[in-house]
């Protein structure tokens, strides 16, 4: 379960994390190997293993997550030049870690495809 993983154990404050933003509904930290200048990770409190996951009455939160990107974005000065959102989902996309997870990467030009 999400509970259980590194995430939650971040949101229950058991273990360290540069937390940057956090509120009601998420929390979002810096990744401890960034993949650029600006890579913040955010998760929501709800434990929710991953994307495929997410149910019609996750909407708001999801919403919220997106807005909560936006906003990173703009305080860390990255908004105008552009930055990436990533969601990686499932063992063939990517995920290592089974609660749900969103990137926000900036501060460098980002290639495509992204590997």
């Amino acid at each position: 379960m999400s509970e259980d993983t590194i995430f939650g154990k971040i949101i229950r404050r058991e273990i360290p994390a540069d937390i940057v933003y956090e509120d009601d509904l998420c929390l979002a930290f810096r990744d401890v190997a960034p993949q650029a200048p600006t890579h913040v990770l955010v998760i929501p409190k709800k434990p929710i293993p991953k994307l495929a996951d997410a149910e019609s009455g996750d909407k708001e939160l999801l919403g919220h997550m997106l807005l909560t990107l936006k906003s990173l974005a703009e305080e860390m000065g990255i908004a105008e030049d552009g930055y990436r959102v990533v969601i990686n989902t499932g063992k063939n996309g990517g995920q290592t870690v089974f609660h749900l997870h969103m990137h926000l990467l900036g501060g460098r030009s980002l290639q495509w495809p992204p590997g």
